[in-house]
């Protein structure tokens, strides 16, 4: 492969592989400095992709075990990858979060198990596909679709009990003040 059809590669999948490890680690620098080091595995590794799936979805199986990798190095000892912490909602980006029913739903979604959550957070912070995603899992993109459908129908019932919870205690108190130590959005 020439260095022509490398730099196109990077050029063209490079967002891609970023916004999946942002949507795993959280972190900017973090997610930058590993999207570099799978660039260079893929590069030492690339006659051993075989064209049977899309060149994203093999760069994003790299970028996974680059992460596990690093989480490795970083705890000396083993890591599986529903170990790695999830990024918390503080530390996402901002101009995702400053809405209150967006924290919510990032909440809920981190509630979810595995893996439910990591597909969630590929295609909704991640800008995956779903056959990207069915790829990353070795699954097929209609799993992916059937996983995602699950852990979305999840989200919404949690945040629809929150909702009525809320709902009950607002009639019961008569005031929409905030009950059991919940924050004022005032």
């Amino acid at each position: 492969m020439k260095v022509q059809d490398l730099d196109a590669i990077y050029r063209q999948h490079a967002a891609t592989v970023y916004r999946f490890l942002m949507a795993k680690t959280g972190s900017a620098d973090l997610s930058e400095e590993l999207t570099q080091e799978t660039f260079f595995q893929a590069v030492g590794s690339i006659e051993r992709y075989d064209g049977s799936c899309q060149i994203s979805t093999w760069l994003c199986g790299i970028a996974k075990n680059v992460l596990l990798s690093y989480y490795k190095k970083e705890r000396h000892e083993n890591v599986s990858l529903e170990e790695i912490p999830e990024p918390s909602v503080s530390s996402a980006e901002d101009a995702v979060l400053n809405d209150m029913s967006q924290e919510l739903v990032l909440g809920a979604i981190h509630r979810l198990p595995e893996p439910g959550r990591e597909i969630m957070h590929l295609r909704l912070l991640g800008g995956l596909s779903f056959k990207q995603i069915g790829g990353v899992f070795g699954q097929s993109e209609t799993w992916a679709r059937v996983m995602y459908y699950r852990a979305k129908q999840s989200v919404v019932k949690e945040l629809s009990l929150n909702h009525a919870q809320s709902t009950v205690v607002q009639c019961r108190t008569g005031s929409s003040a905030p009950v059991r130590g919940e924050p004022s959005f005032a």
